[in-house]
């Protein structure tokens, strides 16, 4: 067969490879059980008041392995696969790395000097791949779940400044952030106020939009505020809703947006 056989035109439709983060309970195991047919691959203990499909608490990095094979290689109805959480799966890497290496903590791996973190993106690859498989071969969508972190950000063009990221090793961030479709990040809307602090002074206080103290939204485009992007030209802001994302990805061609 001729190369120029083998060449793809128009669009390519595959379900979405999300990375979700986001502050402490806002929802994110939530909105990912409410994905098409969805199984989850726990790393932490927080599942008992979601009714999902889950796999058993993975407690070692080889528990995760075997439950995406078995996705990949066995029978089964499920479109969307979750982990939940990647940090805490990290954590599993990072206790695997330091057992083959014989090395009491992450910084100790390889001699130091960071070189721990580089070899962990080795067991990161590993993972993608298997995730590759059940996206590709399997059509699933995969949901990638993390907790949100603060972080200096040194910005060329400007001053510094704090920004909300995933929870993760720089290096391991950035594997998946090339990785995946979309960046989400999840969040309340608040607005300020002005209120009087007694004595002739004024203070400005966080006050939520919405019910429950704040509506829940996902920021979809990068900004300083939040690390985010999306290939699908998705608007700045979306409720905290898989049937909003969904409504608007109908209508969105994916795009090389990075």
């Amino acid at each position: 067969m001729s190369v120029l056989a083998t060449i793809h035109t128009g669009k390519r439709h595959a379900p979405p490879r999300l990375l979700l983060y986001g502050i402490e309970g806002v929802g994110k195991s939530t909105y990912a059980a409410q994905a098409p047919n969805p199984i989850f691959i726990p790393t932490e203990d927080g599942l008992g008041e979601i009714d999902c499909a889950s796999f058993p608490l993975a407690k070692q990095l080889t528990e995760v392995e075997e439950s995406l094979s078995a996705l990949a290689k066995e029978p089964h109805e499920y479109q969307t696969v979750i982990l939940d959480s990647c940090d805490w799966l990290e954590r599993l890497i990072w206790d695997d790395l330091c057992r083959i290496s014989n090395s009491a903590s992450i910084e100790k791996v390889d001699g130091g000097y960071g070189k721990g973190y580089i070899a962990a993106l080795g067991f990161w690859r590993h993972i993608i791949d298997l995730l590759d498989v059940l996206h590709k071969q399997r059509n699933m969508a995969v949901i990638l779940i993390a907790h949100a972190k603060v972080e200096r950000f040194e910005d060329p063009e400007s001053t510094a400044y704090d920004r909300y990221s995933p929870r993760l090793h720089k290096h391991a961030s950035a594997l998946l952030t090339e990785w995946v479709d979309a960046i989400l990040f999840a969040t309340r809307k608040f607005r300020t106020e002005t209120e009087d602090a007694g004595f002739g002074r004024e203070r400005t206080i966080a006050v939520g939009i919405g019910k429950d103290g704040g509506e829940r939204i996902l920021r979809t485009v990068g900004g300083p505020s939040c690390v985010a992007k999306n290939r699908y030209n998705l608007p700045y802001e979306l409720p905290l809703s898989w049937e909003a994302f969904v409504n608007v990805l109908s209508n969105q061609p994916l795009q090389n947006q990075e």
